[in-house]
């Protein structure tokens, strides 16, 4: 298929999708729409709640296996839209609607780029198209749930929009509850062992440690106090003061050595709530991030996170739109980014599966 009869149905693919909500785990309209739509292109479609994916005409178990992914879930509806977020409207070039940015028009150029190799034989590489849920809130029935499903896999591509440009490293997150503990008491008398002075030189700490090693591309590991909460009343040494610690992990430690080097210099009880979340990069010399250079592409580190943190193996981020429209009111894609976006997916993976 041509590219431009691609690019004419991933537009017409991606009005559909905005046109039915699709809010983090209320994805079941728009999985239906992807699953028909690869049914109807003569793909044998695979669905696990909300997640549809598809492997290439000539699968071959012996053949090492890339993944395209991206996610259809929205965030709601920022409250400053002046248009219908449902209702997509083509105007100077630009399709506006929720989710057309982030991360719709990835999905479609993804999808379009799968069904351009979807018929080749003798490719390098094994292809698995994976549509996923849950995006927007990380949660466990996205990607994750369907990981078992798409056999082992070599590498991945996962589109987010980051202007086509090559986003080969991405901050991990890690949330702790800190629980600093004191005795209760009462404030007029000396009593009590007050847990917000218990916990005040942690929090300092927290402002003030450097990590030694910096990433290359995602910079220093970042650290910051964003909740706090003690007391019952005025009168009152309180016993227990809790705080919440964002920190933004880069892939020079691992989530463990960061929470050990955390455990080992702070006196409060550290909890993490999740260890999902992880670092991750893919090196230089890959053949994916070569060819995305050699096709005049910048190569960066993300701040923010995406589902690649959810996966165990070297992927690359990399996507049509800009990531500074995501979550905005009135969001949009242009069109012109649409087709630019399908053009060079296809032209990297030519040089590396073709």
């Amino acid at each position: 298929m041509m590219q431009q009869q691609l690019y004419h149905k991933a537009v017409e693919l991606l009005k559909q999708l905005i046109q039915i909500p699709s809010f983090s785990r209320e994805e079941a309209g728009t999985a239906d729409v992807i699953y028909t739509f690869l049914q109807q292109h003569g793909m044998q479609a695979h669905r696990k709640q909300n997640n549809v994916w598809a492997f290439n005409r000539h699968f071959n178990p012996d053949l090492p296996t890339l993944l395209l992914n991206s996610h259809h879930d929205t965030v709601k509806p920022n409250p400053g839209w002046t248009l219908d977020p449902f209702k997509p409207a083509v105007e100077e070039g630009k399709l506006y609607g929720l989710g057309s940015n982030d991360a719709g028009g990835c999905l479609v150029a993804l999808i379009a780029t799968f069904l351009y190799f979807y018929e080749q034989e003798d490719l390098k590489y094994n292809l698995v198209l994976a549509a996923t849920a849950e995006e927007e809130i990380s949660g466990r029935n996205g990607l994750e749930l369907i990981l078992p499903e798409l056999g082992q896999l070599e590498a991945a591509i996962v589109g987010e929009p980051t202007e086509m440009q090559l986003a080969v490293a991405e901050k991990g997150l890690l949330v702790l509850d800190c629980t600093a503990k004191g005795k209760a008491g009462h404030a007029a008398r000396e009593e009590g062992i007050n847990a917000i002075y218990e916990a005040l030189p942690d929090i300092k700490w927290f402002q003030e440690y450097k990590f030694a090693k910096e990433s290359e591309h995602l910079g220093p590991v970042k650290m910051s106090i964003t909740m706090v909460q003690a007391g019952s009343q005025h009168n009152v040494v309180p016993d227990t003061c809790h705080f919440t610690v964002d920190v933004r992990l880069t892939d020079a430690y691992t989530m463990e050595e960061v929470l050990d080097v955390i455990r080992q210099h702070v006196k409060a009880t550290v909890t993490p709530r999740s260890m999902r979340l992880k670092p991750s990069s893919i090196p230089m010399a890959h053949p994916l991030v070569q060819a995305g250079i050699a096709l005049g592409r910048a190569t960066y580190g993300s701040p923010t996170t995406s589902d690649q943190a959810l996966l165990p193996i070297p992927s690359l981020k990399m996507g049509p739109g800009f990531s500074g429209r995501s979550h905005m009111a009135d969001e949009f894609i242009y069109l012109h980014e649409l087709e630019e976006g399908i053009g060079l997916y296809i032209q990297l993976l030519k040089r590396v599966v073709g």
